[in-house]
This record gives C-alpha cells, sequence and structure tokens, in this order.
C-alpha cells in the first residue's frame, strides 16, 4: 500500500519489509473474517434477506481480491481511488442488507488512509464513518450513544494508528538513510586512507632514492672522472675506468627514472606551478590564488614534493580550520632558493598555543609539525605568523642544490644564507599588506 503523505522513500518504490507484509495479511485477515461473520449470522439468523447479504458480502470480497492483485492500485493514486469507491458501493449494499456490514467500516479505514492523500484520507474515514452509524439507526429501532462513539472511535483509533506508523516508518527511512551514508562514508575514509598511504609510501621511496643511490651514483661519476684525469695517457685501466664511469652514469638515469615514476600523480603532468594553480582552482570553500613570481626552473623530485605537500596541508587548514574567505599562495624563485608562501584572512590563531598542543584543533596540530619536518629535511627553513583575528602565513624556504644554483653575474652579492634570511624577513614583514591586498 502506498502511504498517505510524501516520504523520503515510497513503500511502493521498495520491496515490502517483513512488518509491511504482516500488516498487509493481517488487514486481509480482518476483512475476510468480517464478511464471514456478516455472511453467518444472515444465514443462521434466517435473515429475510441473507440472500441479498451473502451476495453483497461475495461482490464485496471479489472487488476487494481484485484490487489487491491489481498493480495498477498500488501505483496510481487514481486507480487506487476507483477501487476504494467499488469497494464503497460494495459496502453500501451490504450495509442496506445487513446491520452486520457495519463492521466492516474499520478495514476501510485503514485502506482509505493507505491509498488516498492525508487530507482526502481523513475526510474518506468521517464518510464512512457517518454511513457506518446511518447504517446502524436503519436497522435498529434504538438509538444509543454507542452507535456514534462506536464508527467514530473507531475511525480516530485508525487515524491515530496510521499517523503513528508513518512517522516509524519515516524515522526508520531516515536511520537507513543515515547507516547507509556511514558505511559509504566509511568505506571512503578507508579507500583516502589507502591512497594516502601509497602516495607517502612512493614519496619516501623517491626521496631514499635519490638522497641515497642516486647521490651516491652520482659521487662515483665524480670520482672516476677524477682517477681519469689522475691518470696518465694510455694506462691500462683507463679503458676500465671508462666503463665504469659509463655504468654508473647509466645506472644513475634509471634512479632518476625511477623517481620520476614514484612522483605524486599531482607532479607527473606539469610542473609545479601547475601542480599548485590546479589545486587553488580546486579548493573548496575560500577563493584561492596563485601567483607565480622569478624565473621558474626544474626542481629536484623531493624539494617539489615537499613544496606540493606543505601548499596542500596549508591549504586543508584553511578550509577546516580558518574560516577565511581569500587565501593565495605564491611561489618564488631566487639565485639559490625558492619560496612557498600561504596568506589567508581567515580568523588567525596562536601559533605558540599550536606549539605547546592546547590549540583544540580538530587535527591535534600535527599539520604544522609535518610541514616543518619536510622543510627542515631538505635544509629550508619554516615559518608560520598569525594573530587572533588577523590571519595567518605560512612561509617555507628551501635553499637549492649547486647543480640547481643560478650564479649571480656580480660577485658582491650577498651570501645565500643572509639573501634567504632577509627574503624571508621581507615576506613576513609584508603579510598583512598581502592579506589587503586579496
Amino acid at each position: 500500500m502506498t502511504s498517505p503523505t510524501p516520504s523520503p522513500v515510497s513503500p511502493t518504490t521498495r520491496a515490502l519489509t517483513p512488518v509491511s507484509k504482516v500488516l498487509r495479511l493481517c488487514l486481509h485477515a480482518l476483512l475476510f473474517g468480517l464478511l464471514a461473520l456478516a455472511a453467518g449470522r444472515a444465514v443462521a439468523d434466517s435473515a429475510p434477506r441473507a440472500g441479498w447479504a451473502i451476495a453483497a458480502c461475495a461482490v464485496l470480497a471479489a472487488v476487494y481480491v481484485g484490487g489487491v492483485r491489481a498493480p495498477a492500485v498500488h501505483g496510481s493514486p487514481r486507480a487506487g481511488a476507483l477501487w476504494l469507491a467499488g469497494l464503497g458501493a460494495a459496502w453500501a449494499a451490504l450495509l442496506a442488507v445487513s446491520s452486520d456490514g457495519l463492521w466492516i467500516a474499520f478495514p476501510l479505514y485503514f485502506l482509505e488512509l493507505h491509498l488516498l492523500r492525508l487530507r482526502w484520507g481523513v475526510t474518506a474515514v468521517a464518510v464512512t464513518a457517518c454511513a457506518a452509524i446511518g447504517g446502524y439507526l436503519a436497522h435498529s429501532d434504538a438509538v444509543t450513544p454507542g452507535a456514534f462513539l462506536g464508527p467514530l472511535l473507531g475511525g480516530a483509533v485508525a487515524v491515530a494508528t496510521v499517523l503513528g506508523y508513518q512517522a516509524l516508518y519515516r524515522e526508520s527511512e531516515r536511520r537507513r538513510e543515515l547507516i547507509e551514508e556511514l558505511i559509504t562514508t566509511r568505506a571512503e575514509l578507508a579507500a583516502a586512507e589507502r591512497s594516502a598511504g601509497i602516495l607517502a609510501e612512493r614519496e619516501r621511496l623517491a626521496r631514499e632514492i635519490h638522497d641515497t643511490l642516486a647521490q651516491g651514483l652520482s659521487s662515483i661519476q665524480l670520482l672516476l672522472r677524477a682517477a681519469e684525469r689522475a691518470l696518465a695517457d694510455g694506462a691500462p685501466a683507463l679503458e676500465h675506468i671508462g666503463r665504469a664511469r659509463e655504468a654508473a652514469q647509466d645506472n644513475l638515469a634509471e634512479a632518476r627514472r625511477f623517481v620520476r615514476a614514484l612522483t605524486p600523480p599531482d607532479l607527473e603532468h606539469g610542473s609545479l606551478a601547475a601542480a599548485l594553480e590546479r589545486l587553488c582552482a580546486g579548493v573548496p570553500g575560500p577563493r584561492v590564488r596563485f601567483s607565480l613570481s622569478g624565473s621558474p626552473r626544474v626542481l629536484p623530485t623531493p624539494y617539489e614534493v615537499a613544496l606540493l605537500r606543505i601548499a596542500q596541508s596549508a591549504l586543508a587548514n584553511v578550509v577546516r580550520h580558518a574560516r577565511a574567505g581569500r587565501a593565495e599562495i605564491t611561489l618564488t624563485f631566487m639565485d639559490a632558493s625558492v619560496t612557498l608562501d600561504v596568506v589567508d584572512d581567515g580568523h588567525g590563531f596562536d601559533p605558540s598555543s599550536v606549539a605547546s598542543g592546547s590549540s583544540g584543533s580538530g587535527d591535534g596540530g600535527f599539520g604544522l609539525p609535518a610541514m616543518r619536518s619536510r622543510a627542515e629535511t631538505l635544509g629550508g627553513l619554516f615559518t608560520v605568523e598569525s594573530d587572533p583575528g588577523q590571519g595567518t602565513a605560512v612561509a617555507v624556504t628551501l635553499p637549492l642544490p649547486l647543480e640547481h644554483v643560478e650564479h649571480p653575474e656580480h660577485p658582491e652579492h650577498p651570501p645565500h644564507a643572509a639573501r634567504s634570511s632577509h627574503t624571508s624577513r621581507t615576506a613576513r614583514s609584508e603579510r598583512p599588506d598581502a592579506v589587503e591586498a586579496l
């Protein structure tokens, strides 16, 4: 049976639950039992119109069975209303020839409330109760309060029962949807954790290969070149040293290929700047802008991975904690270093409280130490500046390896350490202006 009021999931669109099946069987049993009672009493009392009463009971049973077995009755409100009209006509005929037809009103109440909308269902129940009262009065000379109270109380009980069942059904559906959502969320979380674990292991392997195997092979090449220069021309060992240097070079190229293969997917299809720009475009919530300063160059894979992960972690903090409306990521290439700044206009926080573990943030304050660890692993400098109500600025500066440093034309330029320190102080001092410029 369809529900008279809209629900999140219509009962007609879902298989009947065991409780619904039992209720339906009880309704069938109630109706046929009352019809059998009316027909039996007509025969037992030798009523003048017993034949008509039995015929009316048979017609009512036939109309009921036909509607129960007709799919259109359960799927179309119009078909359900027509079926109820046929049942009502057959019941009126039974009520006209037998006062025992009065009891059929009770199962009709439930049918009307299930097949019609609530407003029309309650109206149909009231009409049915009035018809039952009129039928009883037509067959009885005495007028008693029970003649009125019985059908009316029966209708009220039916309305209360159906409304209570519908409320329980809706609550059950909400619980079912919540459980399904929790199961789906748990599966998505498990998949995300597996993916994060795979990416973290790939990053670790790439970093280990780069820092150990690749660096060792590069050192072997340098030593073999030095050995070649130290030997005299025509020395017998020169040929073996040359072959060893070529083998070391081939293996170094293979190690670098492994490192590139283990690069995070965000860096597989473009540069670090392109990955950061895609990251800014996909952030939900605040409007994030990306800017690039200086002359871009290819960075070692561990540097790109570290900068990308720091940017992702910083933006995650902006989305979850800062309640910011705008944020900006700036990637700056300098002669001997690369700097990443993440600035937002959120409500800010006290960095000392995070450092002491008393911030009470939802992630326990592990994001900032992880970012600092990534930067310090590569010999970089990580700083956080924030005040309550003043936004937050995260800055990381990584010194470039010697082979990636652009040598200045003028020897009077200051050393790298002093340049990086000065740049970091300048970026931090200009943070309020940067926030305003957003």
